[in-house]
């Protein structure tokens, strides 16, 4: 039995991740479930997620909240910031909401928040003694990707994934960005993440764009408005610059077109997962990967897993020399790119291409 039983009227949810565009896109199939057991789906994001969130099927509203305790330049407490958001979470009633962290993260700061702004179950995963705060304090399972952990919360609040969803990421159809890359087929390197860690070095991406480049693949190297410096250093003569030419939406466009991305674990890896596309993972070992590695598409990761930064959630690589990815050759890339574009056989059960909808 749920604790949150079965109703004439479908409850009003929201669903609630502060976190970066990546987190919020690992969210989309507990937001699925959520949306399929609920007559009104609302989305509470961060700044960062915002964007995100409203590429996510079955969600009605995206409501925005810069939290004090998430974030990498968290803003400061104020009673203004958190009236505003009492009044819009009391204005829309809801019955019911889940908190979804990640596994280092507490739901309480926001329970609490919930709870004040009369929401009337709320669930989330808690390793921290929640008094009053939660009416279903979950366990995750150990190990579990995020995604997996999301879907998890749900069920066990009583939301269901609706028959034939298979619980991969999803987005709503992106633009069509042939106007932007061209036609013909082509390899995306995105060299940027919010955390530096989790990222290559310029002179490192930029060599990879040559190597590709001259082993025959047409590169588009991808980046935020902020980044278009990295873009172009990075695109040098090899690749087609796009930095700072697309939102969201148009990046899942870049990104659904492309054979395979080459990214960091950072939130267009989890977009090019959205739209169906393999990715090659640059992974640092930061963050565990088997947490947060592409979710549902055909995928390989490269880099050292055992390196000394190891699990230290560092944002700026602490080893000289950044080895966890710098280290990564150009063999392995090349490597890694052929067996997800040119030989079906080594790219695992998931073979399916294109935007999911």
């Amino acid at each position: 039995m749920t604790l949150f039983p079965s109703r004439r009227r479908p409850p009003r949810t929201l669903v609630v991740r502060l976190d970066s565009a990546g987190d919020v896109l690992l969210a989309g199939p507990a937001v699925r479930a959520v949306a399929a057991g609920s007559s009104y789906t609302a989305l509470l994001c961060g700044p960062q997620g915002a964007p995100a969130g409203r590429l996510l099927p079955g969600v009605d509203e995206v409501l925005t909240y810069d939290a004090p305790w998430v974030g990498l330049e968290p803003p400061p407490v104020t009673p203004a910031a958190t009236r505003r958001l009492m009044r819009a979470l009391t204005a829309r009633r809801f019955d019911r909401a889940l908190v979804l962290v990640s596994y280092h993260q507490s739901p309480l700061p926001v329970a609490l928040l919930l709870k004040l702004a009369g929401v009337g179950r709320v669930a989330a995963d808690s390793e921290d003694y929640p008094g009053a705060l939660l009416d279903l304090r979950h366990r995750r399972v150990p190990h579990r990707h995020e995604a997996l952990a999301a879907l998890d919360l749900a069920r066990a609040a009583g939301f269901a994934l609706p028959p034939g969803d298979d619980g991969r990421l999803r987005v709503t159809p992106p633009p069509d960005t042939t106007r932007l890359t061209g036609p013909g087929p082509y390899v995306v390197v995105h060299p940027g993440a919010a955390v530096p860690a989790r990222a290559w070095s310029p002179a490192r991406a930029a060599r990879a764009v040559a190597a590709l480049s001259a082993e025959g693949h047409r590169v588009v190297v991808t980046g935020g408005r902020a980044e278009r410096e990295l873009t172009a250093r990075v695109a040098g003569r090899h690749g087609l610059d796009l930095g700072g030419a697309t939102g969201l939406p148009e990046l899942a466009g870049v990104l659904a077109g492309a054979r395979v991305v080459v990214a960091g674990n950072t939130g267009p890896a989890h977009l090019a997962a959205a739209v169906g596309t393999p990715v090659v993972s640059l992974f640092a070992p930061v963050v565990p990967a088997e947490r947060w590695a592409p979710h549902g598409v055909p995928h390989r990761v490269l880099g050292d897993p055992a390196a000394p930064c190891a699990g230290t959630r560092a944002r700026n690589c602490p080893v000289p020399g950044h080895p966890c990815l710098d280290g990564i050759g150009d063999a392995e890339v090349l490597a890694a790119v052929a067996a997800l574009t040119d030989d079906p056989a080594g790219r695992g059960e998931h073979t399916e291409r294109g935007a999911t909808v």
